[in-house]
C-alpha cells in the first residue's frame, strides 16, 4: 500500500494524468476544508428547504422518473431513498473489473464535493472511508441507458454504502456488511435526497472512458514505437515522415506523429541503406494522417472528460449561494456517449493499420522468409498470430457500431431520449484491450523481422528490443506463442511510454 495521500476538493481542476495517479498509486484520499464546508453549507440549505417549502420538490418529496406526481409524507422520505436503491440495484451480465469499480467510487467522491448535491456531510465520508479501506461496490455491466444518470450501476455503488449486497476486497469478492464491520465503517443510513444523488450521475460512463482513455493514451505512444520497428523492418523510406509533407496539410497531430517517429528512428543504419522501392504500403507511409488523426482525436476526448469529471452531474441541483433548487438534466450522458464511440473508433483504427504491417512482414517480402522463419514448411512461424490480430481487428470494427445514435423509451414515456453511453463506455473498453493484444503481435512480428537485417536500427529501437527480448526470446523454431504473446501484453501494458504526444 503507497503512502500517497490526495486531497479532493481543491482547485486547479483534476486532469486525467491526476485521476490515473490517484487509482493506480493506492494511495489514500481526503477531503479538502473548503469541499467539507460546500458539502454542509448544500445540506443545511436543502434542510432549510424542506422545512419550509410546501411545492414538491422532485426526488426529495416525489416519486422518482414517471412516478414523479406522487407526493410523499415527510415521514416516509428516508424509506423513499432506501427504496429507490434496492429498487433500481438490478444490474445484469458479468459485473465490471475491480478497477473499474475503484475508478466508479472516486469519480463520485469528486462529484459530491462540489456540494451541488444537498448530501450530507456523514454520507461522504463513509465513502472516503470505503475508497480507503479499498472497498470498491460489486457492480454489474448491463443496466444503464446513460441518461438517468448511470442508474442500475450506481445503484449497486448506493447499496454498498448502505452495507447490503457485495463489494470488492484485494481482488476477492465479499459480503459488504462484514467487509465493512471488519474494517469498524458503519454503514450509512440514507436520508432525503441522498440515494437519487449517489444514482443519479455519470460515474459509471466516466469510469470507463477514463480508463479506456489512459490506456489509449499509452497505446498510442506504444504505436508510434512497434511502428518505427516495423518500417525498419521492412526496410521503409523516410521519405513519407519529411517535416514539408506535415507542414502543408496542416494537421497538428500528423505533424507530431511524423516528428515523433523521426526521433524514434534517429542514429537508424537501416535508415541510411539506399531503397530501391519507389514507395511503400500505406500501412507504412501514411502512419503520421492514421495515428495523427487517432491523436487528434484522444486530445479533443480529454477535454470532454476532463470537463464533465469536474462538473456536476446530479439532479435536482442544490445551488445554495443562489437560493434555488433546480430539476434538469445534466445526468444525461451524451457528451460521453459521442466521445466514447468517437474513441473506440480511433483505437479500431491504430488497431487496422498495425494488423496491415503485420500482414506485409510475412509475406515474403524485401528478403524476408515467408512467415519470418527460417525454415517455412517445416515451422509455420509467425503464420498464424496474424489469424488472431485479423480476428480481433474485425472485431473492434464490429463493436464501433456506435451506440449514442440509439434511444429506446424508458419510464412510461418520461425518459424518452436516452444517450446509451453506457453500452458506448463498454464497447470503448473491450476495444481498448483487444487493441493492447493487436499491438502486441505487431510488436512480436516487427521484432522478429527486424533480425533478419544485417544493420542495426535506431540506439532507441535496439535497447527496446533488448528490453522486449528478455521476456520473450526469438522465434527459431515453433513453439506455444500463446504463452509469449501473454508476455508481450503484459509487457506493454507494464512498461508504460510517453513521447510527449
Amino acid at each position: 500500500m503507497a503512502e500517497h495521500s490526495y486531497t479532493i476538493g481543491v482547485q486547479p481542476d483534476l486532469s486525467l494524468r491526476d485521476l490515473v495517479e490517484i487509482v493506480e498509486s493506492g494511495g489514500t484520499i481526503q477531503l479538502a476544508e473548503e469541499a467539507r464546508r460546500k458539502i454542509i453549507k448544500g445540506r443545511e440549505f436543502l434542510e432549510s428547504e424542506i422545512e419550509n417549502r410546501q411545492d414538491p420538490v422532485y426526488g426529495i418529496n416525489t416519486g422518482f422518473g414517471s412516478l414523479c406526481k406522487k407526493k410523499i409524507p415527510e415521514s416516509q422520505l428516508a424509506e423513499l431513498q432506501e427504496n429507490l436503491v434496492r429498487s433500481h440495484a438490478c444490474g445484469m451480465g458479468p459485473h465490471v473489473p475491480e478497477k473499474i469499480s475503484k475508478w466508479i467510487l472516486l469519480l463520485k467522491i469528486v462529484s459530491l464535493s462540489k456540494g451541488y448535491s444537498g448530501v450530507t456531510m456523514d454520507l461522504v465520508r463513509t465513502l472516503v472511508d470505503m475508497y480507503n479501506a479499498e472497498i470498491y461496490p460489486l457492480i454489474f455491466e448491463m443496466g444503464s441507458l446513460g441518461a438517468s444518470g448511470d442508474l442500475a450501476p450506481l445503484a449497486h455503488l448506493a447499496l454498498s454504502l448502505m452495507g447490503e449486497g457485495e463489494s470488492w476486497k484485494n481482488g476477492q469478492i465479499h459480503s459488504t456488511k462484514e467487509l465493512l464491520e471488519k474494517e469498524g465503517i458503519q454503514a450509512h443510513r440514507l436520508v432525503e435526497k441522498e440515494g437519487l444523488a449517489i444514482l443519479n450521475g455519470t460515474q459509471f460512463m466516466q469510469a470507463l472512458l477514463g480508463e479506456s482513455l489512459s490506456k489509449a493514451w499509452n497505446l498510442l505512444n506504444w504505436s508510434c514505437l512497434i511502428g518505427g520497428i516495423s518500417l525498419d523492418a521492412f526496410l521503409s523510406k523516410y521519405e513519407p515522415f519529411h517535416p514539408a509533407i506535415q507542414k502543408i496539410r496542416n494537421q497538428p497531430g500528423q505533424k507530431d506523429i511524423a516528428r515523433t517517429l523521426m526521433d524514434i528512428l534517429d542514429g537508424s543504419e537501416i535508415g541510411q541503406l539506399e531503397k530501391t522501392q519507389v514507395q511503400d504500403p500505406y500501412s507504412f507511409r501514411c502512419i503520421p494522417q492514421v495515428l495523427g488523426a487517432s491523436l487528434d482525436s484522444l486530445r479533443y476526448i480529454q477535454a470532454v472528460f476532463e470537463r464533465e469529471v469536474n462538473g456536476v452531474t446530479d439532479n435536482p441541483n442544490i445551488i445554495p449561494d443562489e437560493g434555488l433548487i433546480l430539476s434538469g438534466g445534466n445526468f444525461h450522458g451524451q457528451p460521453l456517449a459521442l466521445v466514447l464511440d468517437f474513441l473506440a473508433i480511433s483505437m479500431a483504427e491504430i488497431g487496422n493499420i498495425s494488423e496491415r504491417r503485420v500482414f506485409q512482414l510475412l509475406g515474403g517480402k524485401r528478403e524476408l522468409p515467408e512467415f519470418l522463419t527460417s525454415n517455412p514448411g517445416l515451422n509455420s512461424g509467425l503464420m498464424i498470430p496474424q489469424y488472431a490480430s485479423a480476428s480481433l481487428v474485425s472485431y473492434n470494427k464490429q463493436l464501433c457500431t456506435p451506440s449514442s445514435v440509439d434511444s429506446i423509451t424508458s419510464s412510461n414515456g418520461q425518459e424518452d431520449h436516452v444517450s446509451m453511453g453506457a453500452n458506448a463506455g463498454l464497447k470503448a473498453f473491450r476495444v481498448s484491450q483487444n487493441l493492447e493484444e493487436i499491438l502486441a503481435i505487431e510488436l512480436m512480428t516487427a521484432a522478429q523481422a527486424l533480425e533478419y537485417r544485417d544493420k542495426p536500427s535506431s540506439p532507441r529501437i535496439e535497447e527496446l528490443i533488448k528490453e522486449y527480448r528478455k521476456i520473450v526470446p526469438s522465434l527459431e523454431r515453433d513453439r506455444f506463442l500463446h504463452q509469449d504473446l501473454k508476455k508481450t501484453v503484459l509487457f506493454i501494458q507494464e512498461t508504460k511510454k510517453d513521447l510527449g504526444l
